[in-house]
């Protein structure tokens, strides 16, 4: 059985995830295929022998979505993903916003006494007043076209999706303010109160402004990953013919000794041959304090060297590091659903259908048995059609994994399912293996006892650890820089591993 993972795009709201899910689950020899809306991500697991990864992507392709096989090494990063798509997003709404200002003002302002031209008054240039009305209202849905081409996509293939209610609403708005427009040329003025121009302008800006905010939030949702991303090193000093190189990560090859000074970190896994220091591995094991790492010794990318400096030898690079594979594990448990997903699916995979069939219902209702006119009727149908959103029904959850497992990772706490966080709640102990992994993470100087003068004491004993790499020499000069002491000048100084140190002062 294998297991791949592609990039979909073109996904909208919960709809388009079993729009895609059931498409590729259709498939002989796909055991299951899970889409998670909020990476825009597709896990699926499936017999080799069977089907291919081209023949998934055309599955995906009939069902009116776009997929590829990601690739880490060459695809664009969850972040740069979403900041291109806040950059479209916003900018789409910023000329939206540009096109239904004026509009909105021209359509309901005279409603509330708000000062109009007769130039542009309903009441003594009808024309002159649809015909800018129209003007206005094309740009902005030119600039929301997206919802047109993937509404009515997914609505033929038999599909509708989020978009489609969209698109259907503002075109019937649209074509009957055409249809008003035209009586309005032919001298029936009183058509001007009966134009929706300016409604499927604001519905298109507003609908655009909340695809702005849904997308911000799920780009917030995967802070912990870009975070986790942040922990690895982005060069590293390569010694190569003898010389010491710096090169960016991706250039270091399995072999190459890689030399680290004070306060660097590890560029990649690997294992010491030469030179000792202690390195803070907190970030992968929740140890507060730094482990001494000295010849055979192994160190894991992302972790901070501390006042030593050590050559070691490249063994794991790329996305077998240690720290990349923590990253995929985090990705994994966000992409997975938790049980309670499933219900938020069943409900989506049925409410466009079922909003739609409640439209016609309502229009028709109005018109026929309630005796109202077709433009009240219409006006119904588009009503329920715009109202009916099922964004957030497809988002909570899938958004609230993200967010549970995100700052779970931001704190040392790894998910490995989506399930597993949702059943966290029902925990009574916790129980931890190392007691080092619940302190606040710095060794402290709490008591000490000494013979005479406590101050001098300290003073000299900080003095001597000044000098030390010990990270528990950090605690004791802490302590005594809280005292206000100053450190003495220490000569012939000399650190015996396993025995202490000696130096001598004036």
């Amino acid at each position: 059985m294998a297991k791949e993972t592609f990039v979909v795009n073109g996904m909208t709201c919960a709809s388009c995830v079993a729009n895609v899910e059931n498409a590729v689950n259709k498939l002989d020899g796909v055991d299951k295929a899970v889409v998670n809306l909020t990476t825009e991500k597709m896990s699926v697991d499936y017999a080799g022998d069977k089907v291919s990864p081209e023949a998934i992507e055309k599955a995906v392709a009939d069902a009116g979505y776009e997929a590829e096989v990601y690739n880490p090494d060459t695809a664009k990063s969850q972040e740069e993903r979403e900041e291109d798509k806040i950059h479209k997003v916003r900018e789409r709404l910023i000329w939206s916003s540009v096109f239904t200002i004026p509009l909105f003002y021209l359509a309901m302002g005279p409603m509330v006494g708000l000062p109009v031209s007769n130039f542009l008054s309903p009441h003594h240039a009808a024309l002159t007043y649809a015909l800018v009305l129209l003007v206005l209202t094309v740009p902005v849905m030119w600039l929301g076209r997206s919802f047109y081409s993937n509404g009515f996509r997914t609505l033929a293939k038999g599909h509708p999706n989020m978009d489609a209610l969209v698109a259907l609403a503002t075109s019937a708005a649209f074509l009957y303010s055409l249809y008003g427009t035209y009586h309005i040329s032919l001298g029936h003025a009183h058509h001007a109160h009966q134009l929706y121009f300016e409604s499927v302008a604001v519905i298109l800006t507003l609908i655009t402004l909340g695809k702005y905010f849904e997308t911000l939030s799920k780009g917030r949702t995967s802070e912990a990953i870009k975070k986790l991303m942040h922990l690895s090193a982005k060069e590293a000093t390569v010694l190569r013919d003898g010389r010491e190189v710096k090169l960016p990560v991706d250039k270091v090859v399995l072999g190459d000794h890689i030399v680290v000074k004070p306060g660097e970190k590890i560029a990649v896994d690997g294992q010491v041959i030469s030179g000792s220091s202690a390195i803070d591995e907190s970030m992968l094991t929740g140890e507060s304090l730094p482990i001494e790492k000295s010849s055979g010794k192994p160190v894991f990318a992302g972790s901070i060297n501390g006042q030593g400096s050590l050559i070691y030898e490249a063994e794991k690079i790329g996305k077998d590091t240690l720290l990349s594979q923590i990253i995929k594990l985090v990705e994994d448990a966000q992409q997975t659903k938790a049980p309670i997903a499933k219900i938020a699916d069943q409900v989506s995979a049925i409410f466009v259908p079922v909003v739609m069939a409640i439209a016609l219902v309502s229009g028709l209702f109005w018109y026929f048995v309630m005796g109202q006119t077709f433009t009240f009727a219409m006006t119904v149908a588009v009503s329920v059609l715009v109202i009916a959103c099922p964004c957030a029904l497809g988002l909570a959850t899938p958004t609230a994994i993200m967010v549970g497992t995100g700052l779970g990772a931001e704190h040392g706490i790894l998910y490995k399912r989506g399930d597993v966080l949702e059943l966290a709640h029902k925990a009574d102990v916790l129980v931890f293996d190392k007691t080092g992994t619940i302190t606040q993470g710095k060794p402290q100087l709490v008591s000490s006892y000494t013979y005479g003068n406590s101050g001098a004491a300290l003073q000299l004993l900080a003095s001597l650890e000044a000098k030390s790499e010990h990270p528990l020499g950090q605690a004791i000069l802490v302590a005594a820089e809280n005292a206000n002491l100053d450190l003495l000048e220490m000569d012939n100084f000399s650190s015996l591993t396993g025995r202490g140190l000696t130096a001598s002062y004036a």
